[in-house]
């Protein structure tokens, strides 16, 4: 039993010395963190000098001018939409075509002043005029997706051309799955004064 006295009494004696070391510094400690505390609430609160109240811009006598109408050019050019494809003989709406009319109702609905031609196509299967009300069929339904979509009826003009403007002109299987397409033209309304 006296051989673990002196133990423990080292033991306190280590404790007691590191409590007071603790206590000793504990104040220095706390200060040094609520002085950090501090410095990264003031670089986090907002600057409020009258010299950044208001968005930068630049003098009158430095803005370039640009022609609006070769930026309208632009923007149609970007927004130009790839066809939309159909099984034979049908007009109903695929999956990837919705895909593509959803991105075109949104460029509208971004654009309000672009108007949209949408070209109904077959292929050279048919006659003329099966072809001409195939093709109207096809045009009618992406159209009508649109205006389900939100775009207003007056924007949208729906033609067919039957099997007269081909994509692929050879007589094959290939060529007449290219060939039954809706095509996009995108425009843009002049202003009118």
């Amino acid at each position: 039993m006296r051989r673990k006295a002196p133990l423990m009494l080292a033991r306190m004696i280590a404790i007691c010395a590191v409590l007071c070391c603790f206590c000793a510094c504990g104040g220095g400690v706390s200060e040094q963190v609520e002085k950090d505390q501090q410095a990264q609430q003031e670089e986090a609160a907002p600057v409020e000098s009258e010299e950044f109240a208001e968005p930068y811009s630049p003098p009158e006598d430095q803005v370039e001018e640009q022609p609006q109408e070769s930026t309208k050019r632009a923007d149609i050019s970007s927004l130009q939409s790839p066809d939309i494809r159909f099984d034979f003989d049908q007009a109903n709406l695929k999956p990837k075509s919705r895909e593509v009319l959803n991105k075109i109702a949104f460029s509208m609905f971004d654009y309000p002043e672009l108007t949209l031609v949408i070209e109904g196509h077959c292929d050279e299967r048919g006659s003329n005029e099966y072809n001409l009300a195939l093709g109207e069929r096809r045009a009618r339904a992406a159209k009508d997706y649109l205006i389900q979509m939100g775009v207003e009826p007056h924007r949208i003009d729906a033609i067919s051309f039957g099997e007269e403007k081909p994509l692929d002109t050879r007589h094959n299987v290939a060529a007449w799955a290219k060939n039954r397409r809706d095509t996009f033209v995108i425009t843009a309304e002049e202003a009118t004064m």
